[in-house]
């Protein structure tokens, strides 16, 4: 029954903010919450909720402060300067700024933090695709499933917990997984060759002139205004029989919404190019820091925002003014990521997800095990979009790899192949980071759920294929 009760809270919970019926805050705390009554445990629901709580406060904290800092960063100019060759390479043609976005997001994600990648990604990008009214889905999708493969890094946590889990080491895992990530990261090349073209076909092919393009970083990453200086030289500008209706109808919605927006100014008062080296050398030390792990992220994170500010902004009414300009995006992740307790907590305390993965495990017929490599990948799709890392690879890898060793499959095997769903994991309802990516880009998340999921899958399906293309799973 609580399997049952698990799989039917998930597709409830889908379905509606999918259909946008509530939104995500209130169906990842009402939803639970009716189905933590319907088990019959509905007076431990307080206790579910602060265990969730508790769990999801340091990356709460984590995510607070990241956003913080890395916003102080952004404001100060540090990233301006590959913003600069990102649109350089990307003019005014739509599909060149669709794969400006994958390999934008690929770079950042060297960091570890979907949040960090999301922020600065969104960032930059968000004003072309404005002054150019292409789909902003597209940007969202791109993003995350170039973030996703990215997210296997060895300090960007699944490969962390798959080690610690199986009791390996984390290089064994990933160093072997390389190529097949390589080509995941090609995939998502490729993905964003194809939507660029389909956006460019809707919107026809823009180019600028030369002095426009001298000026690219003013023109197209100012705040004042440019598009009226493109011009279109190809294409027509229907929408084309084969686009996708969702970023249309996404691009549409916002089409309306450029009065006043403005994106990385270059002549923003906030600048503080005296300081870049400084600035770039922290973020380095930050970051070292982090993979070194000398202390807690949350800790780090707090500590680098509050010498960042200190430094770059030493007046009080200054630090005031740039914790403001990042309080919304604050506000927004962190009551996601509380309401996400609610979610994960009754799914863990109720016992969801335990039966869940014991039935998804039961099912697998024994004259698969020699495959369960293969199936270890396959599940991972589907499982990590539905559960969290921590329950996925903490409660379902351990059991999937007891029944392969029984079969002479090699953990190792076993936690390579759990790294398969990972591109599709980062659009998942559960992760706080893509809330970040939505509310910054101001897309509905059904919108960027519906369009992501299929493409985000297929990527993950190419990993796979690639790692028993070339033995390492």
């Amino acid at each position: 029954m609580l399997t049952i009760l698990g799989f039917a809270m998930i597709a409830t919970f889908l379905v509606l903010i999918m259909m946008k019926k509530m939104s995500p805050i209130a169906a990842l705390v009402l939803i639970p919450a009716l189905f933590c009554v319907a088990v019959g445990q509905g007076a431990k629901l307080g206790d579910y909720v602060i265990d969730g709580v508790g769990n999801l406060a340091p990356t709460a904290a984590m995510l607070m402060f990241a956003i913080v800092y890395f916003g102080v960063m952004i404001d100060v100019g540090l990233f301006d300067p590959i913003v600069r060759g990102i649109l350089r390479f990307c003019k005014a043609d739509p599909m060149r700024i669709v794969v400006g976005t994958a390999v934008l997001a690929a770079i950042v994600s060297l960091d570890g933090d979907g949040s960090t990648t999301f922020m600065i990604t969104v960032s930059a990008m968000y004003p072309l695709y404005k002054r150019l009214k292409m789909s902003l889905v597209v940007m969202t999708g791109v993003a995350a499933t170039a973030n996703g493969v990215m997210n296997t890094l060895p300090w960007g946590g699944p490969t962390a917990r798959a080690a610690t889990a199986l009791k390996l080491d984390a290089g064994d895992i990933f160093v072997p997984m390389i190529p097949a990530l390589g080509v995941g990261l090609l995939a998502v090349i490729v993905l964003a060759v194809v939507l660029g073209r389909r956006e460019r076909k809707r919107l026809g092919f823009l180019t600028l002139d030369e002095a426009v393009i001298q000026e690219s970083e003013t023109v197209l990453v100012g705040a004042g205004g440019g598009s009226d200086r493109t011009r279109k030289t190809s294409g027509g500008a229907g929408t084309g029989t084969d686009a996708e209706p969702e970023p249309e109808a996404a691009a549409d919605r916002d089409a309306d919404d450029d009065e006043g927006f403005k994106g990385l100014d270059p002549n923003r008062a906030t600048l503080r190019p005296k300081l870049y080296w400084f600035n770039a050398g922290l973020t380095v030390a930050l970051l070292t820091a982090m993979i070194m792990e000398l202390m807690p992220i949350p800790v780090l994170f707090l500590l680098g925002a509050a010498l960042a500010l200190t430094v770059n902004f030493p007046h009080m009414p200054d630090q005031r003014a740039r914790i403001a300009a990042h309080a919304d995006n604050v506000l927004n992740v962190s009551g996601m990521v509380f309401a996400a307790a609610v979610f994960t907590g009754v799914l863990s305390g109720t016992g969801m997800v335990e039966h869940m993965a014991d039935w998804l495990v039961g099912a697998i017929p024994d004259g698969m095990g020699p495959h369960m490599a293969i199936i270890t990948g396959i599940l991972s799709v589907p499982l990590t979009y539905f559960m969290s890392n921590d329950g996925f690879y903490f409660g379902v890898v351990p059991v999937l790899a007891e029944a392969g060793a029984a079969h002479g499959v090699s953990p190792l095997e076993i936690a390579r192949a759990s790294l398969v769903g990972q591109p599709l994991h980062m659009s998942s309802p559960l992760v706080p980071a893509v809330y970040v990516l939505v509310g910054m880009a101001k897309v509905e998340f059904g919108d960027h759920t519906r369009f992501t999921v299929k493409w985000a899958a297929l990527t993950s399906l190419v990993v796979l294929c690639a790692g028993l293309l070339f033995g390492i799973i």
